[in-house]
């Protein structure tokens, strides 16, 4: 018989099969000591790392990348954090005023806002201004800035230039030097007036300004306003006139200024000398006496115009010369100018002060004569009364004061111009 068909060798093979299988059991769980079962089992170390990988290159490499990755973050998150600081409403709840001086720098001025409160920080400010591009377009002047207003608002405004505007008036009938004088008084102006302009070339009137404008600007400006007003007067002048150019009608313009501060006597005013031009008179006016002796300074108050004053022989002096004197003696306002440019169409050849601030008119001397003797009763009235009365009783009527004749500019006779 065969041994494989043997029950015992049968058994004998599944006894091996079984002590194979119960030692391979017990390798794998039984350990062989005490001390093996409390030792943890090792972890496979990790796989060398390349040499590439460790070389300075690409160590200094991502060192510099991670750098950059973190400035990159850090400056995103800068910007928004100061954007948002530079749009966030500030803190006062009232309106608050700053004046900021010409020529100050974008540093200055962030140190005066911060100052004065107005910005919670000023290098906050100086990066807003300049990530605008706007550091060069922040103008000068006092700015009233609105309750809660933040950075933005504050550097919008600086650039709009909507600063708090002041004015200055200059009236009517002022020469040329006292106009730069006022200018130079106004604390609110600043710099220096090259030189006085000629006479009657600035138009009186009120401009406005923002603190730190400079006081040529304001001459400039009345020059340049002067010539467009001239230009559209004479455009729409009468025709008629014995006028030839604008500067004729300037210095007319500046008499008749002179001579009246009521509006409605203006163009009536205007009509007495332009009726003495086309009648070959002089014009017989007290304030071209007074600008020929005193020039641009003006009579001084309380002066009187004298007999040796009306005797001065000058090209202003409308009692010694024909026609219009030598140039303007005054800068006329637009009234004035467009009164000269169409006159009232009357006969007037005289004019004296009424005793009421205004004129009596005539056409005649003799009538003249009576209005005359009509304002020297008044005269006596008010002295009687011990009331104070003018040194000179109206514009272009010189009164007695010793020297000269009783109401010089108006009681003369007509005086003929010669012929040309």
């Amino acid at each position: 018989m065969n041994e494989t068909n043997q029950p015992g060798a049968k058994d004998n093979k599944a006894g091996d099969a079984g002590e194979v299988g119960s030692a391979e059991f017990g390798n794998r769980i039984n350990p062989r000591s005490p001390g093996d079962a409390l030792r943890p089992e090792r972890v496979p170390p990790p796989p060398a790392r390349s040499q590439q990988a460790r070389h300075p290159i690409v160590i200094i490499m991502n060192f510099a990348m991670t750098i950059l990755v973190v400035g990159v973050l850090g400056a995103v998150g800068l910007f928004f954090f100061g954007k948002l600081r530079f749009e966030q409403a500030s803190h006062f709840g009232q309106p608050r005023t700053v004046s900021i001086e010409r020529g100050k720098s974008l540093r200055e001025i962030a140190e005066e806002l911060h100052e004065r409160g107005l910005i919670s920080s000023k290098w906050i400010f100086i990066a807003g201004v300049r990530a605008s591009g706007l550091q060069d377009e922040l103008k000068s002047g006092d700015y009233l800035i609105a309750p809660r207003s933040s950075m933005r608002d504050i550097m919008n405004a600086m650039v709009s230039g909507k600063a708090i505007l002041y004015s200055v008036s200059i009236p009517e009938g002022l020469t040329s030097q006292q106009i730069v004088d006022r200018l130079n008084a106004d604390t609110g102006l600043v710099g220096e007036i090259k030189e006085v302009p000629p006479e009657g070339s600035l138009l009186p009137d009120t401009y406005r300004f923002s603190r730190g404008d400079s006081r040529q600007n304001i001459i400039d400006r009345m020059l340049r306003e002067r010539d467009r007003v001239m230009t559209a007067i004479w455009t729409s002048r009468d025709k008629d006139l014995p006028i030839e150019t604008q500067a004729e009608l300037v210095t007319l313009a500046s008499i008749v200024e002179k001579e009246t501060g009521i509006a409605d006597e203006r163009s009536r005013v205007a009509a007495v000398f332009i009726n003495r031009l086309r009648s070959n008179m002089r014009l017989q006016s007290d304030p071209t006496v007074i600008y020929g002796i005193y020039g641009g300074s003006g009579l001084p108050s309380g002066t009187p115009i004298r007999r040796s004053d009306l005797d001065a022989v000058n090209d202003y002096n409308t009692y010694k010369i024909s026609g219009l004197p030598k140039g303007p003696i005054a800068n006329p306002g637009k009234a004035s100018l467009a009164a000269v440019a169409n006159p009232s169409r009357t006969k007037d050849l005289y004019f004296v002060a009424d005793g009421t601030g205004g004129h009596a008119f005539a056409e005649s001397y003799a009538e003249h004569r009576k209005n005359v003797a009509r304002y020297r009763k008044w005269l006596a009235e008010q002295k009687a009364k011990g009331d104070a009365v003018p040194v000179s009783a109206g514009p272009g009527d010189a009164v007695d004061d010793g020297d000269a004749p009783d109401d010089a500019a108006t009681d003369a006779a007509p005086v003929p111009t010669p012929k040309p």
